[in-house]
């Protein structure tokens, strides 16, 4: 998927769904309820076990299911190789990962690098990011993302950590270019069950509470 592709996508659901858990008993299912509910971005995490066999076969399924899946907490080239290998359409790193970001870039792979300061959105800018991950956000807040687009205007900012449907209109409506979010969509207990149909409810709550507009929009 070419890194515009990607953009274009977050711009408009304006959603990622971050899934970690012990289990994911039908990956394919997982991406179709996530979809049904209005988010086509979907992590799977290095952290969930035998994660890349499920992206294996959630990517092979994507023309069913609609959903663009990657994976996350990629910490190293290996990694990164692998995930691509399998099928993944991009990659997310908690934070600046130079190995990741190599590959991905030969591999024309669009990736989304973790930072916090202002340093480290300066450098994974310099890596080529595609999107720049903001984590953790919850513990800087809304306002610290106005803070960052001062000195770097329409840098695309994807805050994650602490994202839920109460404070996913603050983050975007202070600059985010879209939002990650992980256990108020994705709750482990119900993805281990099998649970799509409350999956789907929680997907379509959270894209309910964002504010109306495409990404970038005024706010």
């Amino acid at each position: 998927m070419p890194a515009e592709n990607f953009r274009q996508l977050l711009r408009q659901d304006r959603a990622v769904a971050v899934v970690r858990a012990d289990a994911v008993p039908d990956p394919a299912e997982l991406c179709r309820a996530l979809v049904r509910g209005g988010i086509r971005a979907v992590e799977l995490t290095f952290t969930i076990p035998g994660v890349l066999g499920l992206i294996e076969t959630a990517a092979g399924s994507a023309a069913q299911h609609g959903a663009t899946v990657g994976v996350g907490t990629v910490l190293d080239g290996e990694q990164a190789r692998a995930a691509i290998d399998s099928g993944a359409q991009f990659l997310v790193t908690p934070g600046l990962r130079p190995e990741v970001a190599e590959v991905a870039v030969r591999a024309s792979v669009p990736f989304a690098l973790g930072a916090l300061t202002p340093s480290e959105v300066g450098q994974a800018l310099d890596l080529g990011s595609t999107v720049v991950k903001i984590f953790p956000a919850r513990a800087m807040g809304p306002g610290y993302l106005k803070d960052l687009l001062g000195p770097f205007p329409g840098v695309k900012l994807l805050p994650s950590g602490g994202i839920d449907a109460g404070n996913a209109a603050d983050y975007l409506r202070s600059g985010a270019f879209a939002v990650a979010c992980g256990t108020s969509v994705v709750p482990p207990a119900a993805v281990a069950a099998g649970d799509w149909a409350a999956i789907t409810d929680r997907a379509g709550g959270f894209v309910a509470a964002l504010p109306a507009g495409p990404a970038g929009d005024p706010r």
